[in-house]
């Protein structure tokens, strides 16, 4: 069983930073390809941003410029910088594992991904 623990979330004001972390229990996956999602109140999944096996990153249109996906494979960690936060980022933000290193067609679709995280709540204030 493949665990994938999210933290780094919470409230802060928008214009504020935060670092989402995801720790992944099982050190095989560190070559897989990776993603973050979130979900809104009322709202479907959403694609946010990923990264592959070889580190070669893709971010929704919606945080490019603002938010970075990286992952540290010695730590077994996968990170998310978010940086000049709106109100419209308020969501949950969840991490999941592919069991592929490849991106893929369809990487941001949720059901692409195998393991998910159980999520960890941001929210911006205006």
């Amino acid at each position: 069983q493949v665990l994938l623990v999210e933290s780094g979330g919470g409230l802060v004001q928008a214009g504020g930073s935060l670092r989402l972390s995801c720790a992944i229990s099982d050190a095989t996956f560190s070559s897989s390809a990776m993603g973050w999602f979130r979900q809104a109140p009322g709202k479907e999944r959403i694609f946010v941003a990923a990264i592959n096996g070889r580190g070669t990153t893709a971010h929704a249109d919606s945080v490019k410029g603002r938010f970075t996906i990286s992952r540290d494979n010695a730590k077994n960690t996968l990170y998310l910088q978010m940086d000049s936060l709106t109100p419209d980022d308020t969501a949950i933000y969840s991490c999941a594992a592919k069991l592929s290193p490849y991106f893929g067609s369809s990487y941001y679709l949720p059901s692409d991904y195998a393991y998910w995280g159980q999520g960890t709540q941001v929210t911006v204030s205006s």
